[in-house]
């Protein structure tokens, strides 16, 4: 293929060779006789390489592994095993600018977002390390004289990662760095449509395992499809899943992962809206708006997908969107010049055109209409135009989560209609408001405001930071990630009462004597 922007140059810095594409035990790559996925990029439609899928055989290889690794992780101290995340915090700074590009290659996101994503990989390590440190357990006064009661954590064994192809590596690091310091080991199933981008990641990692004689099995890649999903969410030998993707596929493994009594952390889907009132800064509201909805070709489980407008400012508002629409660049995400680039295949493509068939169906308008872009740098067919249609809430097509960029335009009149309409979908992950009034402000954020897991002020629904817990409500799965306490879903809690007294008293004064 083509190389103008050394993606060539890129693999090959990144450890990624003909001979080490598939799942893996720490270094050691295991030959499945499996069948092969193709790894294409959307920005050229060009074959990137073929990653060999999993077998059970393959599975069951790995799930063992990572049983004896477990073994011995579990018994390193915590400081320890964060310094080992500080090394791969630091190994992925030396590649950030070559595992962005991948990133940014083979799913089809902007170079500076491909960068960024390394970034938030480089963050939750940092924050790993400091929290290696604080894995804190409570200390209570008991009733009974002579005793004392606290409460500690210990690691919960094998975690289950699954992830999904809009952020082929940051969501895996979110939970990878902190199962890591908590003394968990990780099985990493990323998308088959981004594998290439978890096996380069699964080789930096596995490098510093290594280099301190740490066991093979402590990370762990398997790649496949759907059925590897399956062996993980049933398998009881995984007391954890992890795992990012669509409200129907979270239901399944909550539902497999459940009639086992196992613990499932659930990232779904999102319908995030804005709520622009008519004391909202327009300038500041039309940007945040702006990457909220194109970001990623409106591929993030945060992207803007409704714009709740008060009715005074409607009209300006959908006017300056056009007009900033029409400003975009489309193209190839590695030339840092466009905005936008493709959706991640041809099937992302045809649900963006039946999302706009339908919404134009339940009498929705356009105002900046869609479609397929064709001709010269749009040879792999997953270009689309960022598109905006006026639209009403109740619209079916605007209760479901469409992964494209597709902005809905609804109008209100007063606050508690907009907090309605906003709260008005299955969906509960993003929510944000634009507005100068403190009380505007505080009613969103209270108790009877956004029902969702992140609601912000004065900035949009995407883009957020490794500090706080990350994940949503209602068909969200209720699942945390990343930052504040999230680490507490991958550990086990024990309470422990010490008597050093000479005597055995009961609790509640209860008197059982012989």
């Amino acid at each position: 293929m083509n190389d103008p922007f050394g993606i060539h140059l890129s693999l090959k810095n990144l450890g990624i060779h003909s001979t080490n594409l598939g799942s893996s035990t720490g270094l050691t790559w295991l030959d499945s006789g499996a069948s092969y996925f193709s790894s294409d990029s959307p920005a050229d439609g060009q074959l990137i390489a073929q990653v060999q899928g999993a077998s059970e055989d393959t599975y069951e290889a790995i799930i063992s592994q990572a049983s004896v690794a477990f073994e011995k992780w579990r018994l390193v101290p915590a400081p320890h095993r964060g310094e080992i995340v500080r090394e791969i915090g630091n190994s992925l700074r030396e590649v950030k600018a070559d595992l962005g590009k991948l990133v940014s290659y083979e799913m089809g996101k902007s170079y500076q977002e491909g960068l960024g994503e390394v970034q938030e990989m480089i963050d939750i390590c940092d924050f790993a390390v400091g929290l290696s440190r604080q894995l804190y357990g409570l200390t209570m006064h008991s009733e009974r004289p002579g005793h004392r009661m606290y409460e500690q954590w210990h690691p919960l064994g094998i975690v289950g990662i699954i992830s999904a192809f809009n952020f082929p590596v940051a969501v895996w690091s979110w939970n990878a760095a902190l199962a890591w310091v908590c003394g968990d080991v990780c099985i990493w199933k990323p998308s088959e449509k981004a594998p290439l981008s978890g096996i380069a990641c699964q080789y930096i990692v596995a490098k510093i395992f290594a280099k301190h004689g740490f066991p093979e099995g402590v990370s762990n890649l398997i790649i496949g499809d759907y059925r590897i999903g399956e062996l993980i969410s049933h398998d009881s030998r995984v007391p954890l899943v992890s795992a990012t993707g669509s409200t129907r596929m979270g239901k399944l493994v909550g539902k497999a992962v459940g009639e086992r009594l196992g613990r499932s952390l659930l990232e779904l889907g999102g319908n995030n809206a804005i709520i622009i009132t008519e004391h909202a800064d327009l300038d500041m509201a039309i940007r945040g708006a702006l990457f909220g909805a194109v970001g990623t070709a409106g591929q993030r489980c945060t992207t803007t997908r409704r714009l709740i407008i008060q009715a005074n400012v409607y009209e300006e508002v959908k006017s300056r969107l056009a007009t900033a629409y029409s400003k975009l660049v489309i193209g190839n995400p590695l030339d840092e010049k466009n905005h936008v680039g493709p959706l991640i295949d041809q099937d992302a493509v045809k649900n963006y055109l039946i999302a706009i068939e339908r919404v134009k169906a339940e009498g929705g308008k356009a105002v900046v209409e869609g479609g397929v872009l064709a001709g010269s740098g749009f040879e792999s067919g997953c270009y689309v135009k960022p598109a905006i249609y006026e639209a009403e809430n109740h619209f079916e097509i605007v209760q479901h989560e469409t992964f494209a960029p597709i902005l809905y335009l609804i109008k209100y009149e007063n606050l508690q209609e907009a907090i309605a309409l906003q709260n008005g979908v299955p969906q509960g992950l993003s929510s944000a408001i634009m507005t100068t009034n403190m009380r505007e402000a505080e009613a969103f954020l209270s108790v009877a405001g956004s029902d969702c897991g992140i609601a912000n002020v004065n900035i949009g629904t995407s883009g957020a930071e490794i500090g706080g817990a990350f994940g949503g409500e209602k068909e969200t799965g209720g699942g945390r990630e990343s930052g504040s306490d999230s680490w507490k879903a991958y550990m086990r809690r024990q309470t422990n009462t010490i008597n050093y007294s000479s005597q055995l008293p009961l609790a509640q004064g209860i008197k059982f004597d012989i």
